[in-house]
């Protein structure tokens, strides 16, 4: 169809960012639910070029789906949006599979429509069981609880950003195809901090940063990292969810956007080996009244007492939450200490092979760094996970915790030994999400070979839960 015939909403750049800020403003101060919901109803029914609200949610693993509403019918029907949740890996079984879908009008974002397609706006949702209940699944909901009663009964704020690595390669459906060809291109051989402005990776970064700088992530900076094809697109901290929210629209955006130019952004580990992995490194805080309650200027490396208690529990806990961290039998590929990785169970201001670093830092941005997260990880389990252990774990009687000699997993069979084992995860998640979570990493695990060996295997790219490849789940 011509698309002079068409009539629907394509916003310039500057009109995204201006959009995306209000609404980002709004989370931020936490205007009430209600106040929101009407104002968001109101714009979608008075604003006739919207022709379908794309409504995301994550399961269990983290992986994004998407659903497209009719805005006429999601007008009529928001209130009552049921899926069926027994096709979702890790969500209901086939006997109990209607699931409904709650929108979060607070997670609101206008798209490019060069990039998502015009006429179109997102909005995350929330899943709800039959029971009317938050859905034990839905680990985006938990977190939001989480983070919401933290806040109304001790008045905390919790702070997350994350710096999340990718490769992009040649080639669309790289990973889909990876067991074909059994390698992947690069498309850029530069380096750290290298590129010429024509470069394909240049041109990604540089497109991938306009598009999130239109959805208002309020970008810092971006560059290409230390492996081949490697880069990093950083943007600023923002409340738990809101952060998490991001991180699955900037892998999103990097994905659509690469697949536009032909070719793959990938965000596997340790899809290459021999250089460098990608990591997701989770930068945390939490104010109380607009404090900063990890810095201490007289505290030692400058943060408080009550940040080293969260550091001492994470470390207590390292073992235990590392399938949460490292979710893929590729992730213990990247936990390799000839690469930077933060294999030790230790903490450190300037040891970057330690789970937890300290940053320097001043009452503004003092703060935690996990750099043991890899990218390809549930990001509301990740962030739950660390908040829920760092103020909830228990503290290990353990000589000199913090630089101790103890390491993490070198492969996903110990760390679903450790994940079962400990009593600490089902406090965490609750038994039956916790079994259900460890059958799906058990389930990926039990299709690659048992030992990592030198090489990428077919297996550990095909059956990986981020690789939207279900055909080939099917034959297995």
């Amino acid at each position: 169809m011509s698309n002079e015939l068409r009539n629907y909403l394509a916003l310039s750049y500057e009109e995204l960012e201006e959009l995306n800020l209000q609404a980002k403003a709004q989370r931020k101060s936490r205007v009430a639910a209600h106040v929101i919901q009407e104002e968001r109803l109101k714009y979608l029914a008075d604003e006739k070029r919207i022709k379908a609200v794309t409504v995301l949610f994550s399961d269990l693993e983290g992986r994004l789906h998407m659903l497209d509403y009719d805005k006429k019918f999601l007008l009529k029907s928001w209130d009552n949006l049921t899926f069926d949740g027994s096709s979702i890996r890790g969500f209901t079984a086939q006997r109990e599979s209607d699931l409904r879908l709650a929108l979060d009008w607070s997670a609101f974002y206008w798209t490019p429509a060069d990039v998502f397609g015009s006429g179109k706006i997102l909005v995350f949702g929330e899943v709800i069981d039959k029971n009317g209940s938050p859905y034990s699944g839905d680990i985006r909901g938990v977190l939001k609880k989480f983070a919401n009663d933290l806040h109304s009964k001790q008045g905390y704020t919790l702070n997350a950003a994350n710096e999340i690595e990718g490769f992009l390669f040649a080639g669309t459906d790289a990973e889909r195809r990876f067991h074909e060809t059994g390698k992947f291109e690069y498309v850029n051989h530069g380096g750290y901090y290298h590129s010429l402005p024509s470069d394909p990776l240049r041109t990604f970064i540089d497109t991938t940063a306009e598009v999130q700088r239109a959805m208002g992530f309020e970008n810092e900076k971006d560059h290409p990292e230390v492996a081949p094809s490697q880069f990093e697109i950083n943007y600023s901290y923002g409340e738990v969810v809101a952060a998490a929210d991001q991180i699955q629209l900037y892998k999103l955006i990097c994905r659509e956007v690469a697949t536009q130019m032909d070719m793959t952004a990938s965000f596997l580990p340790k899809p290459v080996v021999g250089v460098n992995g990608n990591g997701m490194h989770t930068n945390v805080s939490i104010t109380k009244g607009g404090k900063n309650l990890f810095w201490d200027p007289k505290g030692e490396e400058k943060i408080s007492k009550f940040a080293w208690q969260f550091v001492d529990r994470i470390l207590t806990h390292g073992n235990d939450i590392c399938l949460l961290l490292n979710a893929s039998v590729n992730s213990y590929r990247r936990l390799d200490p000839h690469f930077e990785a933060p294999n030790q169970i230790k903490a450190s201001a300037v040891d970057r092979g330690s789970m937890v670093r300290i940053p320097i830092g001043n009452e503004k941005s003092a703060r935690l760094e996990v750099r043991s997260v890899a990218p390809d990880a549930n990001p509301y389990m990740v962030l739950y996970s660390v908040f829920g252990t760092g103020l909830n774990g228990e503290t290990a009687r353990i000589k000199n915790l913090r630089q101790a000699e103890r390491y993490l997993p070198d492969n996903i069979y110990t760390a679903l030994e450790n994940f079962r084992n400990a009593e600490w995860t089902g406090k965490l998640l609750g038994e039956d999400v916790k079994e259900r979570y460890a059958d799906l990493k058990q389930a990926s695990a039990d299709r690659c070979p048992r030992l990592l060996g030198t090489t990428v295997k077919a297996s550990e790219v095909q059956f990986h839960h981020e690789v939207y490849n279900q055909l080939l789940w099917g034959k297995f």
